[in-house]
C-alpha cells in the first residue's frame, strides 16, 4: 500500500507540475520512502499514524499548486476548514487509541464520525471551487493525532478539556466567517456554504457542551516533586490548545 502512494505521489505531481520544483520534491520523497516499504513497523502503524494519508495529502497539495481559484473568500474559508476539520478527526484518533475501551470511548468514537463527514464535506468542496489546499496538511495530520494522544494520557477529562478548547476556537471560527459571507456584497451566492458552517458550527458546539458534560473543567495534571500530587489544569491546558489552534488557522489561511 505504501509503495503504491509513493508511487501515486511521484507519477500525480509528475502529471501535474513536470519539470518543476514540486516535480523534484515528490521523486525526492518518494526516492526517501522507497527502502522502508517493506518495514512490518511501518505496515504495522500506517493506519494509527496516516503515514498514507500523509503521502497522499502531499499529493493534492503539489497537484494544485498552480491552480487558480475563483473566489478569495471561498479561498481562504475551504482551504482552512479542511485543515481544521482533518486536525479534528486526528484529535479523536489519538484520543481513541489511549481512551477507546473506556467510559468515555464511545462519545469519543461519535465526535470522530462527525468530524470525518465534516472532513469529507470539504474534501469535496476542494475541487468543486478549485481550492488549493494548505501546504500544511502534513503538520495538521501529525499535530492533531499527537494532541489527542498527549491530552488523553493524562486522563478522560483532560481529553474532554481539549475537546472543549478545540471545538471553542472551531465554532468561534466558523461564526466570523459565517459573519464574512453574509457581509459580502453577494450573501446569496455563498448560500450552500452558508448551510454547510451553520450545521457544522453548530456540531461542534455540541461537542464543546458534550466535553463540559464530561467533567473538562476538572483536568488536571500530575506535578512531578518530592511529594508529587495531582494540580488543576483546566485554564492552563484550555489557553495553550486555544493559542496553538488560532495561530495554526492563522497560518492554513495563508499557507
Amino acid at each position: 500500500m505504501l509503495r503504491k502512494c509513493a508511487s501515486m505521489v511521484h507519477l500525480h505531481a509528475r502529471s501535474c507540475v513536470n519539470s518543476s520544483a514540486y516535480y523534484k520534491f515528490a521523486r525526492w520523497l518518494a526516492d526517501i520512502f522507497n527502502p522502508v516499504l517493506k518495514s512490518s513497523f511501518l505496515h504495522c502503524l500506517k493506519d494509527s499514524f496516516g503515514l498514507v494519508e500523509i503521502l497522499g495529502n502531499f499529493a493534492s497539495v503539489m497537484a494544485a499548486q498552480r491552480i487558480v481559484t475563483r473566489s478569495p473568500i471561498l479561498d481562504r474559508i475551504i482551504r482552512v476548514d479542511h485543515a481544521g476539520e482533518l486536525g479534528a478527526k486526528r484529535i479523536y484518533q489519538g484520543q481513541l487509541l489511549v481512551l477507546g475501551k473506556s467510559p468515555v470511548g464511545s462519545v469519543i468514537k461519535e465526535m470522530q464520525e462527525q468530524e470525518e463527514v465534516h472532513l469529507k464535506t470539504f474534501e469535496e468542496l476542494i475541487p468543486r471551487h478549485r481550492i488549493r489546499p494548505t501546504a500544511l496538511l502534513p503538520f495538521w495530520n501529525i499535530a492533531g493525532l499527537a494532541l489527542g494522544v498527549g491530552t488523553a494520557l493524562l486522563g478522560s477529562k483532560a481529553a474532554m478539556a481539549c475537546t472543549v478548547a478545540v471545538e471553542s476556537v472551531i465554532s468561534e471560527h466558523y461564526n466570523d466567517q459565517i459573519r464574512q459571507l453574509m457581509a459580502s456584497d453577494d450573501p446569496d451566492k455563498y448560500a450552500e456554504l452558508l448551510q454547510v458552517l451553520k450545521k457544522f458550527r453548530d456540531e461542534e458546539i455540541e461537542h464543546h457542551d458534550i466535553g463540559l458534560q464530561h467533567e473538562a473543567e476538572q483536568a488536571s495534571v500530575y506535578l512531578l516533586s518530592s511529594f508529587g500530587n495531582w494540580a488543576p489544569a483546566y485554564t492552563l491546558l484550555s489557553q495553550v490548545i486555544k493559542a496553538g489552534c488560532r495561530a495554526s488557522i492563522f497560518l492554513a489561511e495563508r499557507i
